[in-house]
């Protein structure tokens, strides 16, 4: 089966001439314009959601009349005749309005609307239902020729069909079985099967053998083993099954399975976490740890400040941080009252990058990154199960990434009110190892979730980087490009394959990659620090993937929101529960490539607390979205989904990454900064729109986060001037 999506102008397609292999069928759904279908001297008119049908052995010509969108649907014949029997549809054909007609229309349009994301996996899962769907809408409504079947015994084969299906997973399924629940004898269905060309169970054995394909390119059954599988779909023997299979396919199960599982991930499976009770949020590993850390002083605990400008110190460590989630079930590492000082330290997600310049040395990168054949200390990094039951890349699946240090629970907190988070001073992590003192060292990945990865020049094989840079912490105000290298298929300490930067903290094996490749040459980077990740607890879930921000903050990714900056969050949860992480060095707007200037920072935090009711400041009534305040500057921030977790439903965390466009990100942004300008000064409707055009500045916070952003800067000098 193969798919297309055809957008553009008015025009004339025509098939190829001169095909040596039997042409298979074409279904045309046109969701946009209207047109013409010609073949064999016939002649079809349709018009936007018609779905016509077309053999393309034929001679056939299908014009569009202006402009058109169109999804298109290749089948071969033979996937066909082996449902509907050696019957011929008078063809072409457009099909009318039936329940099955109306059921492929949704199907196609779904498959074309999610095109850019689909890949085998996704079509063979959706395979089997359309063409069972296609067959039945032709036996509806077509009229045959050169056929063996009569019109009734057209709609008996259909009602066999149908009860196969229905029992194909039982081991003994006999054809007396299936006689008895359609109401026919056993010597009519076996002479359907004869008029069809084959027999009952050559019929069952190939049904079988296509669900088990099906399952076995399914990413989500890839915990099943090769004879599970089997055995779900009625194969008893193992060895039998995969000389069959080999025999239909032309490769075994295991290959299949194999090439299917080591294709490159596509942007579709970032996020796909499935429900986690609260109780798989801490793990016995960071129990343990704590244990290790009374018999080992040397890695600091959460204490008072130790100095009168700072309140409190939180270090980063093993049971002071969350990895990849956030969750209004995470056990505070901290509680402070409002108005608080508070160092924060983190550590960036990409230290497996370079294990000698992050890691080394470093004790609470240690205890965080710590990860032999026998133990991980921090097992779950994501949001998906704990048993790898998806793909099997590790707990949590890497369905979210940043390491996030907190919660901090802020004592009065309550839902409604709006927690600011004043960043007072932001300063690299210096490198622990004696080898480079006096350095501090940042990573970026140009990964297979950025923007690139399915956009290289011609001639360029889709790739992933890693840059490593440098700062010399003598002058903080800079970095510079060390080396880069590309991602090279990494096995992790318990032993699984990351063929692509899939799954957090990986580390890389220096020994299988190349150093020597140079990077921006006479380049500088100059420093915008700031954490991408500011965020409190969402209610509407238990568990949530880091990586799509939200109402909630979380992973905006805005380089405005630096030092000097007050950062507004509407708090959902009694204490908001506030997580800071994903230091950068510095970031482009866009955020283009997949991830900023990756780096460890150490934050000057004042955390402080703005109770909802009359008193509340304009500019934070009814706050529904982070805003960022500079000295000069409000910057609204918005995104595709202003609440994701409510408004994409159950499947919301994977949903948001297929769904998200920047259209939605302006839309939204539009919006709130309207209603922000007309709460906080006054302004009329149309006032807000006349400045908003004139005046404010709307640029492309990321496109790499699932939940895209969209930001508009208003200048407060608009506002000081007097009349």
């Amino acid at each position: 089966m193969r798919i297309a999506r055809l957008i553009g102008p008015a025009q004339v397609i025509l098939p190829i001439p001169n095909q040596k292999r039997l042409a298979p069928l074409l279904l045309i759904l046109t969701l946009r314009s209207r047109g013409r279908l010609s073949a064999d001297g016939q002649v079809k008119s349709f018009a936007q959601n018609d779905l016509a049908v077309v053999d393309q052995g034929q001679d056939w010509r299908l014009r569009w009349f202006d402009n058109t969108k169109v999804i298109l649907l290749e089948l071969p014949h033979e996937v066909i005749t082996r449902r509907l029997g050696h019957q011929k549809p008078k063809l072409p054909l457009v099909l009318s309005n039936s329940i099955a007609t109306d059921m492929v229309r949704a199907m196609l349009t779904i498959l074309g609307t999610q095109l850019d994301d689909l890949n085998q996996s996704n079509l063979t899962i959706s395979e089997t239902a359309l063409v069972d769907l296609i067959c039945s809408a032709l036996a509806d409504e077509a009229d045959f020729a050169e056929t063996t079947f009569t019109q009734v015994q057209v709609a008996h084969f259909q009602r066999v069909s149908m009860a196969i299906d229905e029992h194909l997973s039982r081991h003994e399924l006999s054809i007396a079985e299936v006689a008895k629940q359609v109401g026919l004898s056993v010597r009519y269905v076996q002479r359907l099967f004869e008029l069809n060309g084959g027999s009952f169970s050559r019929y069952v054995r190939r049904k079988r053998l296509e669900r088990s394909r099906s399952d076995l390119m399914d990413r989500t059954k890839m915990s099943l083993g090769v004879a599970q599988i089997a055995h779900s779909w009625g194969f008893s023997n193992s060895a039998h099954f995969s000389r069959a299979f080999r025999d239909e396919f032309g490769i075994s199960p295991r290959e299949l399975r194999d090439a299917s599982h080591d294709a490159p991930l596509p942007y579709t499976f970032r996020g796909h976490p499935g429900s986690a009770p609260a109780s798989l949020l801490i793990t016995p590993s960071r129990q343990v740890l704590q244990g290790q850390h009374e018999q080992n002083s040397s890695l600091p605990v959460p204490s008072p400040g130790n100095s009168n400008a700072i309140d409190f110190v939180l270090p980063v460590r093993a049971d002071t941080v969350h990895w990849g989630h956030i969750s209004k079930a995470n056990q505070p590492a901290l509680f402070v009252p409002s108005d608080s000082v508070v160092k924060i330290e983190t550590l960036t997600q990409h230290g497996g990058d370079d294990y000698a310049r992050f890691i080394k040395d470093d004790p609470g990168a240690e205890s965080i990154f710590m990860w032999t054949d026998e133990a991980k200390a921090i097992d779950r990094r994501g949001a998906g199960p704990m048993n790898a039951s998806i793909f099997g890349r590790g707990a949590g699946e890497g369905f979210g990434v940043h390491i996030c240090t907190g919660p901090i629970h802020v004592i009065g907190a309550e839902p409604g009110d709006v927690l600011e988070v004043q960043i007072l001073d932001i300063a690299p992590r210096p490198c622990a190892n004696p080898q480079f003192h006096g350095k501090a060292f940042g990573s970026n990945a140009s990964a297979w979730w950025g923007y690139q990865y399915n956009d290289p020049l011609k001639g360029t094989a889709r790739h992933e980087t890693i840059t490593i840079f440098e700062v010399d912490l003598a002058n903080p105000n800079e970095a510079r490009p060390l080396y880069q290298y590309l991602w090279t298929p990494q096995t992790d300490p318990f032993g699984v394959v990351h063929t692509t930067m899939d799954y957090p903290g990986i580390p890389v094996d220096h020994k299988s990659i190349d150093k020597c490749r140079s990077a921006l040459d006479g380049v500088t980077v100059p420093a915008r620090p700031h954490f991408g990740f500011v965020g409190v607890a969402p209610r509407e879930a238990e568990i949530v993937d880091s990586i799509p921000p939200g109402y909630f903050g979380g992973n905006f990714d805005n380089w405005r929101a630096g030092p000097g900056t007050s950062i507004y969050l509407p708090v959902a949860v009694a204490g908001a529960l506030l997580s800071i992480g994903d230091g950068h060095f510095s970031q482009g707007d866009g955020e283009v490539n997949g991830t900023g200037l990756e780096m460890s920072l150490t934050g000057t935090v004042r955390v402080r607390l703005h109770k909802s009711g009359e008193t509340t400041q304009p500019h934070l009534r009814g706050l529904c979205s982070p805003l960022v305040e500079t000295s000069d500057l409000w910057v609204i921030q918005s995104f595709s989904f202003e609440n994701h977790l409510r408004d994409l439903g159950s499947c919301a965390q994977t949903d948001v990454y297929t769904q998200s466009t920047v259209d939605l990100a302006m839309r939204n942004a539009f919006r709130q900064t309207r209603r922000f300008l007309m709460d906080t000064y006054n302004m009329s409707e149309d006032d807000a729109h006349a400045l908003m055009s004139v005046a404010v500045d709307f640029s492309v916070t990321q496109v790499a986060d699932g939940n895209f952003g969209v930001h508009a800067t208003v200048r407060k000098s608009l506002f000081n001037k007097t009349r």
